[in-house]
């Protein structure tokens, strides 16, 4: 799972030049795939010249696995604590976070798909995306802990699988299948998950 990047207020071409330039990546992989994703197609989608592109990264797989790296750490940063929440009410709002209406785009979901396809291209893909899937998966874990202490540690984590289980179906589907009403019930089928 990962989020929309957030929202920047500034404008693009004030941004730093390597995020220009995972953005852009990230563009072109769910516009074109990997085969479409070289330097020279994201440095024009990000503005800049190859060289410059080149400077931030060392090559193809350094800007892919930087990218898969970042959509990451915006995936565990859906499931961060918030202290000042009520753990069940936070933990509501992070399962309904993930199936939100603005990830459930085709282009965002095209993303998901390339991003979720290169774990078969390259080793080094595969482990940033198995780190990042046991990353959040660990997250989601530890919110529906404190939201249902009486659960015992082995029952927080087979809810927990079955939760990102159900919304990564969501997210593989949801290109397919654009009835509001069936995401609306994977989203109750995961409150029945944690909650019941």
């Amino acid at each position: 799972m990962a989020t929309p990047n957030p929202a920047d207020e500034r404008p693009a071409d004030e941004r730093p030049a390597d995020e220009r330039i995972l953005d852009a990546t990230l563009a072109v992989l769910a516009r074109s795939g990997l085969a479409g994703a070289s330097m020279r197609a994201v440095a024009k989608e990000a503005g800049l010249s190859v060289g410059l592109a080149n400077y931030h990264f060392d090559n193809k797989t350094s800007l892919i696995s930087a990218a898969l790296t970042r959509i990451g750490e915006q995936d565990a940063a859906m499931v961060e604590p918030d202290p000042d929440a009520e753990p069940k009410d936070h933990l509501r709002h992070c399962l309904r976070r993930t199936l939100d209406p603005s990830y459930l785009t085709d282009a965002y979901l095209s993303l998901r798909l390339q991003l979720w396809s290169l774990a078969g291209v390259e080793p080094a893909f595969a482990e940033i995306n198995r780190t990042a899937q046991r990353r959040y998966l660990a997250g989601l874990a530890s919110l529906l802990a404190a939201a249902r202490p009486e659960l015992s540690l082995n029952e927080v984590e087979r809810r927990a699988a079955d939760i990102l289980i159900v919304q990564n179906g969501v997210w593989l589907t949801a290109i397919l299948i654009t009835q509001p009403d069936a995401v609306e019930r994977a989203i109750e089928r995961c409150d029945e998950l944690a909650f019941d």
